[in-house]
């Protein structure tokens, strides 16, 4: 079994390596979630855990025509997300260190091109309302579903004093779950 299971993963890689779509979406789907389990437990924060696992997914495709497999891409994966947990703990200690230095939060807005009113709305609707949220809300209770049922309302008071704000989508980045 563990045999077949290295011949399965050499040719996930060697497709890979060309630049496959399907085998870095097979490689994704067999390995993302025991790897979100694996950073999880190293930093007990899902969302964290998520992010880490979807940016070492990132670099694997960034990288991937000079992928070099020596025992197994899931002993690669573990060390790269072992690695980066490391980096997250020492980022958080040093943000806790110095957390209370950071005075506020800003949103720049560069208005070389802003050449009307209405642009300017287009531009700042509904992105200050989301700076707000993500300043005021502490990270423990930052929910975007929550946050898109908030921006409904918000909307209709945008549109109540006719404010030109931007109206497409509104999406979570992060990587999709299987």
């Amino acid at each position: 079994m563990i045999r077949e299971n290295l011949i399965f993963e050499k040719l996930l890689i060697e497709k890979l390596k060309s630049g496959a779509v399907d085998s870095f979406s097979d490689i994704f789907s067999i390995y993302y979630k025991d790897l979100v389990f694996f950073a999880n437990s190293f930093i007990h924060e899902l969302s964290s855990a998520e992010d880490i696992v979807q940016d070492a997914f990132v670099k694997l495709w960034e990288d991937h025509e000079k992928l070099n497999v020596i025992v197994s891409l899931k002993s690669i994966l573990l060390k790269t997300i072992q690695n980066k947990c490391i980096d997250w703990h020492r980022h958080r200690k040093i943000m806790n260190n110095h957390s209370t230095f950071i005075l506020g939060l800003e949103g720049c807005l560069w208005s070389e091109f802003v050449n009307s009113p209405e642009l300017l709305e287009y531009m700042v609707y509904p992105r200050m309302f989301a700076i707000a949220e993500t300043g005021w809300t502490p990270a423990s209770e930052k929910d975007f579903e929550g946050f898109l049922s908030r921006l409904e309302i918000v909307k209709k008071r945008y549109d109540a004093i006719g404010i030109n704000y931007f109206k497409g989508e509104y999406r979570n980045t992060r990587a999709l779950k299987n």
